[in-house]
């Protein structure tokens, strides 16, 4: 037996012997199983151990044991609240981030092997003792020549090889979860290890959480609504990241925030507000905005400031989504319960012969109640949440960026109601919202996205008559064994036609692309085009359909 396959194989006996100490036996329908594996269950010596803890606690308890890979697995599991029952997802909310720290030498020589020179000549200052201990990485506190207090992030040593065995085992454990489990194909269990895999396989390079937090940091550069630490990309690799050190109280130390005053009414709309500047305005949210990843900088107590670290996590939606997403929150808060399932078959989140009405009448059970309660009392988050668990009756595929939106939404949420827990995530969402979609379609967007896709189409222009006769010749000089010579002729008169009419329509859309990319080229002419009276619009609009009509009619 070779050295992996027997580390595998130990790991999976560590395993099964967590599983059955915790009794998660428990979660299975035991007439599922196979004879032998229920006779195993019946003789195991542990079939009656933990009889005073709940599932939910047995269920953490058992991946607080199995080790980091596990605890951050039940993690994020505690965040699909679609997938889980009530109790089992609160209780893994409860899963901390705490795990033993390494040998603070072997992490000064990881960052010596990474830097190429020794600790004390990269910084002026090393703290040995790690200032925190994650699954993935440890941070410790340093100190450049410069003077410049830093934070420097050691991934781990041999840890993606303990991630890469653990991963197939979590998609052994979700085959067996899909197979055996009475709800396991609802669960989706292989799609979530599927998502768990690209998102713990993306924290290996501190590199692309260097970039994520430039990127976040370069988007709120002057705002006064987030603080995003500097990045030292000269200290920076792979296995290690040095930032930026910063000083602010933890987001969920009230004690403090109160005693100095803070206006926590504002800060929780900041957060709300955040949320949506990233998912609209940047298309880049941070989607692991847990409370230990927020701290507050109070020096002005009356206009407090967030400051956000650990961006190994990030999202982002198509511009279709983000439309359709907002879209679909306007009209579930207006119950425009039509629309909403209109929406859904229109972006494709449902099967195009999903019936309308059908969809429209689930959506209206899920959504009445939730709105009989006052606005503020309502979770938007959890609100999400129901939307998609209908959808996904209705065939909805479980969409990776949506899932992210989701759990940062509850978080935001969860957070702000925990600063001020009469938060209307309504008031502050809505207007977002509507001046988001009002926006998108005002001369002024419509124009840029016409400047970004310009260069393209004229690049693709001249390809584009050569395509459409190939079209036409193979549709209408097919032969036919069953046609007559006049059919055929009378065929080639119409391609001929149908050529003339190609060719004015050609000239026409090369013109006005043309002219638009002269008067987009011209210093003022984007100022000229989005100050235009609206009746200008309306008569080069009324001129270009009687040329249209014109050129689609021509002989």
């Amino acid at each position: 037996m070779s050295a992996g396959l027997f580390s595998r194989s130990r790991r999976l006996l560590l395993i099964l012997r967590v599983a059955g100490r915790y009794r998660l036996q428990e979660f299975v329908a035991a007439d599922t199983l196979p004879s032998s594996a229920r006779l195993l269950l019946r003789l195991s010596p542990w079939r009656n151990s933990h009889k005073n803890m709940s599932r939910g606690e047995r269920l953490r308890r058992a991946l607080e044991e199995l080790g980091p890979v596990f605890i951050k697995f039940g993690q994020l599991l505690s965040t699909r609240r679609d997938l889980l029952p009530t109790d089992i997802a609160d209780e893994l909310a409860r899963l901390q981030d705490k795990v033993p720290a390494f040998d603070e030498q072997l992490a000064a020589d990881i960052i010596e092997a990474a830097l190429g020179k020794p600790v004390e000549t990269l910084f002026a200052c090393f703290e040995p003792l790690p200032i925190a201990s994650a699954s993935v990485a440890q941070v410790h506190g340093a100190t450049l020549h410069s003077g410049e207090e830093v934070v420097v992030k050691v991934l781990r040593p041999e840890i993606e090889p303990v991630i890469r065995q653990d991963l197939a085992l979590l998609y052994t454990l979700a085959r067996l979860v899909q197979r055996y489990l009475p709800d396991g194909r609802r669960l989706r269990p292989l799609e979530v290890v599927a998502d768990y895999e690209l998102t713990i396989l993306d924290e290996l390079d501190l590199r692309r959480e260097a970039a994520n937090a430039s990127q976040l940091r370069r988007n709120f550069a002057d705002s006064d609504l987030v603080y995003v630490p500097q990045v030292h990309w000269d200290y920076t690799r792979s296995n290690v990241m040095v930032a930026e050190r910063i000083s602010g109280i933890p987001v969920t130390d009230m004690a403090t925030l109160t005693s100095l005053g803070t206006d926590l009414k504002l800060l929780a709309e900041r957060g709300v507000e955040i949320f949506f500047t990233q998912v609209f305005r940047d298309n880049f949210f941070h989607a692991d905005m847990h409370p230990g990843n927020i701290f507050v900088n109070a020096t002005d107590p009356a206009n407090p400031r967030y400051i956000a670290v650990d961006c190994a996590i990030v999202g982002s939606l198509s511009e279709a989504d983000q439309y359709y997403l907002a879209r679909n929150l306007l009209a579930v808060f207006q119950r425009d319960y039509r629309a909403v399932a209109e929406l859904h078959v229109e972006c494709g989140w449902v099967p195009p012969g999903t019936r309308i009405a059908d969809f429209e009448s689930a959506m209206r059970a899920v959504c009445e109640p939730v709105f009989e309660r006052p606005i503020s009392d309502i979770s938007f988050g959890q609100l999400l949440i129901y939307l998609f668990s209908t959808a996904r009756r209705f065939d909805m595929e479980v969409q990776p960026a949506l899932v992210l939106l989701q759990k940062t939404l509850l978080n935001i949420e969860g957070l702000g109601r925990q600063l001020y827990p009469q938060l209307n995530l309504w008031d502050t969402a809505q207007p977002f919202l509507e001046r988001w979609v009002q926006e998108r379609y005002s001369p002024q967007s419509v124009f840029r996205r016409l400047q970004r896709h310009i260069p393209s189409w004229l690049e693709q222009l001249p390809q584009v008559p050569d395509a459409v006769l190939d079209n036409l010749q193979r549709k209408h000089l097919t032969p036919n064994p069953g046609g007559s010579h006049q059919q055929q002729q009378a065929r080639l008169v119409a391609l001929q036609r149908e050529q003339r009419q190609r060719r004015g329509r050609r000239r026409l859309l090369a013109t006005a692309l043309g002219g638009t990319g002269l008067i987009l080229a011209v210093p003022g002419g984007w100022d000229f085009l989005a100050q235009a009276p609206a009746a200008s619009w309306l008569l080069v609009g009324a001129a270009a359909l009687l040329l249209w009509w014109g050129t689609c009619n021509s002989e």
